[in-house]
């Protein structure tokens, strides 16, 4: 008899798999991600009608971009960091010593002829990279060997990098940097397509010439994006899983790829696409992959949901943390040489409340503060939400108490959200 009410139950498990979610039920399904977006969105159309079109001004928009590359980059650390079940309080300061640790190599110390290429920007690069790493490496080590609690590890390791910072720069400001290394903050990528002129010059009449290898990059990573989401949603139901509404599926991906269609106008409007954008954009793909593909990532995931269960189903978790933390140690010092590259000059303060910023747009982004919960793309849009109200409000000519006080309050509000959510469910 077990034989024939076996196929009876599980007809009607997989034939309600395979059904599809409706529109309202994908949207309560996924409120935080279509809410993130829409957030987003509003935020900057309030600030474009407050600020009386200032916002969307291309000169802004790639201030912007720029303002904010180094948090996005560390966001992406951050989040793994989150989402591992720990924090990590030292990366502005991290950020703020590899940044002086670069003018020192690169300006302030002078190296004998035969050491002369350890002042190379690119080998000191690769330097504060490694250098990075084993910082994060050697607190990931204390932290996961010798079960110090992360809070306690990286707040000594603020601390301590803070006063190597002021120790090395002997107090001072150091720079400017060589003209290679500032580009990778400050220049944009060549146009090898050539301009692209849609309103020739008159009299009286302002040409509009657009940066022609901008716009053919942003027309080619739409039509990626969409063959990727329309791969993904096939995948989807061939396995038999459940899939968004097809409507909500086209609007959702037309509206993201009209707006990446209007920022790529935007940005070719002025001087194209800047190179540290296409280098957030290849570590934000990175990570995607990294979180969605790799097992590394899916053993992340399942020991922030519950260690000891990752430790007992065979999972390092020991060498996991270490690993976690070595990243963020290189990410760190990747914003740091970013960030001191925007400056050309390398100051005792650098850093100085950067892991503030990062760890609230990653919180705002819909990672949990208990472990296990957050996305990439979540992390991307919580640091632009961030960036946005940080330069709007500028615009405005908010006093600088009065927005640490607004951040603190989103960020309160979407800790809040997250937790009524899931205790809801």
């Amino acid at each position: 008899m077990s034989t024939e009410t076996a196929p009876q139950t599980a007809a009607p498990v997989e034939a309600a798999r395979n059904q599809p979610l409706s529109i309202w039920g994908a949207l309560q399904s996924n409120i935080r991600d279509y809410g993130l977006l829409l957030v987003l969105i509003l935020i900057m159309l309030f600030f474009q009608a407050v600020t009386d079109g200032v916002l969307f001004k291309p000169l802004n928009l790639t201030n912007i971009i720029l303002q904010n590359s180094y948090i996005i980059v560390m966001a992406l650390g951050m989040l793994l960091v989150i989402v591992a079940g720990h924090i990590d309080l030292s990366v502005g300061s991290v950020a703020g010593f590899i940044g002086a640790l670069a003018a020192m190599l690169m300006v302030g110390w002078k190296f004998p002829p035969e050491l002369a290429f350890l002042a190379n920007p690119i080998i000191a690069g690769l330097i504060c990279l490694v250098v990075g790493a084993l910082i994060g490496g050697l607190q990931g080590y204390l932290i996961a060997y010798y079960r110090i609690p992360a809070f306690i590890v990286t707040l000594a390791g603020m601390l301590i990098f803070k006063g190597l910072s002021l120790a090395i720069l002997a107090g001072k400001s150091v720079g400017p940097f060589p003209a290679e290394f500032q580009l990778l903050s400050a220049g944009f990528i060549p146009d090898f397509v050539g301009p692209i002129t849609l309103v020739p010059a008159s009299e009286g009449v302002q040409p509009l010439v657009l940066h022609g290898a901008t716009i053919v990059i942003g027309i080619v990573g739409v039509l990626a994006m969409l063959a990727l989401a329309l791969r993904g949603r096939s995948r989807r139901i061939a396995r038999g899983y459940e899939n968004e509404p097809f409507a909500l599926f086209v609007i959702k991906n037309v509206v993201i790829s009209a707006i990446v269609l209007f920022f790529t106008y935007m940005l070719a409007s002025y001087k194209g696409l800047p190179n540290v954008l296409v280098v957030m954009g290849l570590l934000i793909g990175l990570f995607v992959f990294l979180t969605k593909r790799l097992t590394f990532g899916r053993r992340i995931y399942a020991m922030g949901g519950n260690l000891k269960a990752a430790a007992l189903s065979g999972i390092k978790t020991e060498r996991l943390t270490f690993y976690i933390f070595a990243i963020m140690g290189a990410l760190a010092a990747l914003a740091g040489m970013i960030y001191a590259a925007r400056l050309n000059s390398a100051t005792p303060k650098a850093g100085q409340g950067l892991e503030l910023d990062v760890i609230a747009a990653v919180f705002i982004g819909g990672a949990s503060a208990l472990g296990g919960v957050g996305q990439v793309a979540g992390a991307v849009i919580g640091a632009f939400i961030m960036g946005v109200m940080n330069n709007g409000m500028s615009i405005m000519g908010i006093n600088i108490d009065l927005q640490q006080m607004i951040k603190g309050v989103v960020l309160l509000a979407a800790v809040f959200f997250d937790l009524y959510n899931k205790n809801k469910a």
